[in-house]
Protein backbone atom coordinates (compact mmCIF):
# COMPACT_ATOMS: atom_id res chain seq x y z
CA UNK A 1 0.00 0.00 0.00
CA UNK A 2 1.44 3.34 -0.88
CA UNK A 3 1.93 6.01 2.74
CA UNK A 4 -1.37 7.66 2.35
CA UNK A 5 -3.14 4.31 2.98
CA UNK A 6 -0.95 3.49 5.76
CA UNK A 7 -1.56 6.82 7.56
CA UNK A 8 -5.09 5.74 7.35
CA UNK A 9 -4.45 2.91 8.59
CA UNK A 10 -2.39 3.76 11.36
CA UNK A 11 -5.05 6.30 12.38
CA UNK A 12 -7.87 3.25 12.86
CA UNK A 13 -5.37 1.88 15.79
CA UNK A 14 -2.65 -0.49 12.94
CA UNK A 15 0.77 -0.37 13.18
CA UNK A 16 2.63 -0.49 9.61
CA UNK A 17 6.08 -1.16 8.73
CA UNK A 18 8.11 -1.57 5.45
CA UNK A 19 8.80 -5.32 4.44
CA UNK A 20 12.55 -5.33 6.18
CA UNK A 21 11.78 -3.47 8.89
CA UNK A 22 11.98 -4.51 12.63
CA UNK A 23 10.22 -2.63 13.82
CA UNK A 24 6.77 -0.20 12.74
CA UNK A 25 5.25 3.33 12.58
CA UNK A 26 1.41 4.01 14.57
CA UNK A 27 -0.21 6.92 15.33
CA UNK A 28 -0.67 8.47 18.35
CA UNK A 29 -3.82 9.90 18.76
CA UNK A 30 -3.24 12.10 21.85
CA UNK A 31 0.02 13.80 20.06
CA UNK A 32 -1.58 13.47 17.14
CA UNK A 33 1.59 12.20 15.36
CA UNK A 34 3.15 9.32 14.02
CA UNK A 35 5.33 7.66 16.54
CA UNK A 36 8.24 5.05 15.09
CA UNK A 37 8.89 1.98 17.17
CA UNK A 38 12.61 1.16 15.99
CA UNK A 39 14.08 -2.08 16.61
CA UNK A 40 17.01 -2.56 18.79
CA UNK A 41 20.60 -2.25 17.88
CA UNK A 42 20.85 -5.74 19.58
CA UNK A 43 18.15 -8.20 19.12
CA UNK A 44 18.58 -9.82 22.42
CA UNK A 45 18.09 -6.07 24.42
CA UNK A 46 14.28 -5.48 23.68
CA UNK A 47 12.62 -2.87 22.19
CA UNK A 48 14.98 0.15 20.56
CA UNK A 49 14.23 3.56 20.78
CA UNK A 50 10.24 5.09 20.43
CA UNK A 51 10.73 8.35 18.28
CA UNK A 52 8.50 10.87 17.38
CA UNK A 53 8.50 11.78 13.16
CA UNK A 54 8.43 15.08 13.41
CA UNK A 55 11.96 14.90 15.21
CA UNK A 56 13.84 12.38 12.80
CA UNK A 57 16.93 13.34 12.23
CA UNK A 58 17.55 11.32 9.17
CA UNK A 59 14.81 13.03 6.84
CA UNK A 60 16.06 12.27 3.95
CA UNK A 61 15.66 8.71 5.23
CA UNK A 62 12.31 9.13 6.41
CA UNK A 63 10.98 10.73 3.56
CA UNK A 64 12.35 8.04 1.25
CA UNK A 65 10.25 5.28 3.10
CA UNK A 66 6.95 7.68 3.29
CA UNK A 67 7.30 7.80 -0.54
CA UNK A 68 7.38 4.08 -0.36
CA UNK A 69 4.19 2.25 -1.97
CA UNK A 70 5.03 -1.45 -0.26
CA UNK A 71 3.92 -0.80 3.20
CA UNK A 72 2.11 -3.49 4.64
CA UNK A 73 0.34 -4.10 8.12
CA UNK A 74 2.81 -4.97 11.36
CA UNK A 75 2.27 -8.04 13.05
CA UNK A 76 3.51 -10.67 14.62
CA UNK A 77 4.71 -12.72 11.82
CA UNK A 78 6.38 -9.97 9.88
CA UNK A 79 7.87 -7.89 12.55
CA UNK A 80 10.50 -8.59 15.23
CA UNK A 81 8.93 -5.90 17.98
CA UNK A 82 6.20 -7.89 17.99
CA UNK A 83 8.05 -11.60 17.84
CA UNK A 84 7.95 -12.04 14.09
CA UNK A 85 10.68 -11.96 11.24
CA UNK A 86 10.68 -9.64 8.48
CA UNK A 87 11.05 -11.00 4.86
CA UNK A 88 11.64 -9.12 1.85
CA UNK A 89 11.98 -9.77 -2.11
CA UNK A 90 15.43 -9.92 -3.79
CA UNK A 91 15.34 -6.59 -5.28
CA UNK A 92 15.82 -5.56 -1.30
CA UNK A 93 18.02 -8.56 -1.20
CA UNK A 94 20.53 -6.95 -3.06
CA UNK A 95 19.97 -3.15 -1.94
CA UNK A 96 20.74 -4.88 1.32
CA UNK A 97 24.23 -6.30 0.36
CA UNK A 98 25.17 -3.37 -1.53
CA UNK A 99 25.09 -1.52 1.92
CA UNK A 100 27.36 -4.79 3.34
CA UNK A 101 24.17 -6.56 5.11
CA UNK A 102 24.08 -10.51 5.38
CA UNK A 103 20.60 -12.03 3.82
CA UNK A 104 19.47 -15.68 3.64
CA UNK A 105 16.08 -17.34 2.66
CA UNK A 106 14.04 -18.24 5.33
CA UNK A 107 13.59 -21.01 3.60
CA UNK A 108 17.05 -22.10 2.99
CA UNK A 109 18.17 -25.95 4.90
CA UNK A 110 21.39 -24.77 6.36
CA UNK A 111 21.10 -22.47 9.34
CA UNK A 112 24.16 -20.51 8.71
CA UNK A 113 24.24 -20.24 5.05
CA UNK A 114 23.87 -16.71 3.65
CA UNK A 115 25.08 -14.36 0.69
CA UNK A 116 27.17 -11.62 1.30
CA UNK A 117 29.21 -8.96 -1.06
CA UNK A 118 32.45 -9.78 -1.66
CA UNK A 119 35.23 -7.33 -2.88
CA UNK A 120 38.80 -7.06 -3.74
CA UNK A 121 38.57 -10.58 -4.90
CA UNK A 122 41.72 -12.01 -6.86
CA UNK A 123 43.00 -15.37 -7.96
CA UNK A 124 45.78 -17.89 -8.43
CA UNK A 125 46.58 -18.25 -11.98
CA UNK A 126 47.92 -21.40 -13.54
CA UNK A 127 51.36 -19.95 -13.71
CA UNK A 128 51.10 -18.93 -10.06
CA UNK A 129 50.62 -15.14 -10.66
CA UNK A 130 48.02 -13.47 -8.60
CA UNK A 131 45.31 -11.79 -10.70
CA UNK A 132 43.19 -9.48 -9.08
CA UNK A 133 39.46 -9.43 -10.69
CA UNK A 134 38.66 -5.95 -11.31
CA UNK A 135 36.40 -5.43 -14.49
CA UNK A 136 35.68 -2.01 -15.98
CA UNK A 137 31.92 -2.10 -15.52
CA UNK A 138 31.59 -3.80 -12.05
CA UNK A 139 34.70 -2.93 -10.31
CA UNK A 140 35.88 -6.03 -7.67
CA UNK A 141 32.64 -7.48 -6.33
CA UNK A 142 30.81 -10.54 -6.62
CA UNK A 143 27.87 -12.21 -4.93
CA UNK A 144 29.93 -14.78 -2.27
CA UNK A 145 27.31 -17.89 -0.89
CA UNK A 146 28.85 -18.70 2.75
CA UNK A 147 27.76 -22.76 3.74
CA UNK A 148 28.59 -25.22 6.13
CA UNK A 149 31.03 -26.18 2.92
CA UNK A 150 32.69 -23.65 2.32
CA UNK A 151 32.42 -20.20 0.56
CA UNK A 152 30.94 -20.32 -3.10
CA UNK A 153 32.38 -17.23 -5.01
CA UNK A 154 30.23 -15.69 -7.88
CA UNK A 155 27.27 -17.20 -6.96
CA UNK A 156 23.88 -17.03 -8.98
CA UNK A 157 20.62 -16.91 -8.03
CA UNK A 158 17.90 -19.12 -8.99
CA UNK A 159 14.55 -17.90 -10.11
CA UNK A 160 13.01 -19.27 -7.80
CA UNK A 161 15.47 -17.25 -5.27
CA UNK A 162 14.92 -14.59 -7.68
CA UNK A 163 11.00 -14.59 -6.97
CA UNK A 164 10.74 -15.70 -3.54
CA UNK A 165 9.80 -13.05 -1.06
CA UNK A 166 10.93 -15.10 2.18
CA UNK A 167 14.51 -13.12 1.98
CA UNK A 168 16.07 -12.19 5.76
CA UNK A 169 19.09 -10.76 7.59
CA UNK A 170 21.42 -13.32 8.21
CA UNK A 171 22.68 -13.63 12.04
Amino acid sequence: MNFKQALEEMKKGNKVKLPSWGGYWCWDDTKQTIMMHCRPKDADKGQGPILDIRETQRVEYTLSNVLSDEWVIADNENCNLLGGTPTFNFGEAIKYLKRGLKVCRQGWNGKSQYIELASNISYKSAKGDIVNCEHECIGNKAIAFVGTSGVQMGWLASQADMLAEDWMFAE
